[in-house]
C-alpha cells in the first residue's frame, strides 16, 4: 500500500508523524515535569500544520486528489489538532474530572467535524475541484489552544498555577481553562459558522 501514496499522502504521514510526537513529548513532561518536554509537545502542533498545509498545495499541484488522500489527511488531523493538544492541556495541569470531559468532548467534536467535511466536501465544492468554504472552524485552528498553554509554561503557571484557578463542582475538579476547548469543539461542530477556504 505504501508504494501507492503519492509524495501529498507522505506530507500527511509527517503530519500525524508530528501529532504522535507531540503526545509523546507530554507524556515524557508528566513523567519528568521537565519543560522542555513540554516546549517540544507545543512545537510540534505548527510543524503538524506546516504538513498539513503543503499537503493540500502538493496534491492541487500535482492533480493528485484522491478518497485515500483526503481520509489520510482527516486521520493526521484527529491526532495532531484534537488527541495531541487535549494531551498537551492534560500535561500542564487540565487533570480534574470535569476537565477529562471537556477535553473528551473538544476531540469528540473535532472528530466529527472532520467526518461531516468528508461526508459534504462533494456538494460544499459545487463542482469544482476545491470546497469554498469550512462550515465549522477548521480543526487545526485549536493551534490558539497549545499557544496558550505555551504562555502558561513560559509564566510558570502550569499545574495548581492555571489561571483562572481550580473549582469544586459537584463530584469533580473544574480548572475554568478546560471551557476555552469546550468552546473550541462548539465552534468546530457549528453549521452555521461559514469561513471561507483560501
Amino acid at each position: 500500500m505504501i508504494r501507492d501514496f503519492s509524495l501529498a499522502d507522505f506530507l500527511t504521514l509527517g503530519n500525524a508523524a508530528s501529532g504522535m510526537g507531540a503526545i509523546f513529548a507530554a507524556i515524557s513532561y508528566v513523567e519528568t515535569t521537565r519543560l522542555a518536554h513540554l516546549y517540544i509537545a507545543i512545537a510540534l502542533g505548527p510543524l503538524a500544520f506546516v504538513f498539513d498545509a503543503l499537503d493540500g498545495r502538493v496534491a492541487r499541484w500535482r492533480h493528485a486528489h484522491s478518497a485515500m488522500g483526503r481520509e489520510l489527511d482527516s486521520l493526521a488531523d484527529v491526532i495532531s489538532f484534537g488527541v495531541a493538544p487535549a494531551a498537551i492541556a492534560y500535561a500542564a495541569g487540565l487533570r480534574g474530572g470535569w476537565d477529562r470531559v471537556a477535553l473528551i468532548a473538544f476531540v469528540a467534536c473535532g472528530v466529527s467535524r472532520l467526518a461531516r467535511y468528508n461526508v459534504t466536501a462533494e456538494s460544499l465544492s459545487a463542482g469544482s475541484d476545491k470546497v469554498r468554504y469550512f462550515e465549522g472552524a477548521p480543526i487545526p485552528t485549536s493551534l490558539w489552544l497549545t499557544a496558550v498553554l505555551g504562555v502558561l509554561a513560559a509564566t510558570g503557571r502550569m499545574g495548581d498555577g492555571l489561571w483562572m484557578g481550580a473549582l469544586d463542582a459537584g463530584p469533580f475538579v473544574l480548572h475554568p481553562l478546560a471551557l476555552l476547548f469546550a468552546a473550541q469543539g462548539a465552534l468546530m461542530v457549528s453549521k452555521t459558522l461559514h469561513i471561507p477556504k483560501p
